[in-house]
């Protein structure tokens, strides 16, 4: 249907579109989450000793380590409790104050906390994307709840990446870059 033939108000056609919007907006958080930034912090944290993994400029910064443990922390708490219901057991102040520990396990947890929140949202009717919840005292909706966690995610991940590249004072490599600059590949 061309642009200029937007369907009638209301009509089938325009609820169909509208579904159509929903079910694409939550494949593409299920696309950010389960492969964009953890595919990212691996690649940025493949070569990163534990001490560096744990690192943090001060008191007042977050480490690797406390920044994967916020990021599962907080898809616990405002997906699989927020969105799907779930008990809400998050302690939010543990994730700033871990003392350092191995990384695998570490990773994998949060692996297996993306992979229950790729299931709840791969199962989610993208009628229920306009209802209420509140969480961590916030009244919003599903959708809302399902945004704002893609969004910390980037930010997060952001800050492991600049945390990486200061740590090992090179690029990352997440790109794969022609002699004109362009981007022709990604490396994650």
């Amino acid at each position: 249907m061309a642009a200029s033939q937007a369907p009638e108000s209301g009509s089938a056609a325009e609820e169909e579109a509208l579904r159509d919007t929903l079910r694409r907006f939550l494949d593409a958080s299920r696309h950010h989450l389960k492969f964009g930034y953890p595919g990212r912090i691996d690649r940025a944290t493949r070569d990163l000793s534990e001490e560096d993994l744990w690192w943090r400029p001060s008191r007042a910064s977050n480490s690797i380590g406390h920044l994967v443990l916020h990021l599962e922390g907080n898809l616990r708490q405002w997906i699989i409790h927020g969105v799907g219901g779930a008990l809400d057991t998050r302690d939010r102040a543990a994730e700033f104050a871990a003392e350092p520990s191995p990384w695998a396990p570490l990773r994998a947890r949060l692996d297996e906390t993306l992979a229950e929140v790729d299931h709840l949202l791969a199962g989610l009717d993208p009628d229920v994307l306009g209802r209420p919840r509140t969480i961590q005292g916030v009244e919003t909706t599903v959708l809302e709840a399902i945004y704002h966690v893609v969004e910390h995610f980037s930010m997060h991940t952001g800050q492991i990446l600049w945390i990486a590249k200061a740590r090992t004072g090179r690029d990352l490599g997440l790109y794969e870059i022609d002699e004109a600059g362009r981007v022709t590949g990604l490396n994650w």
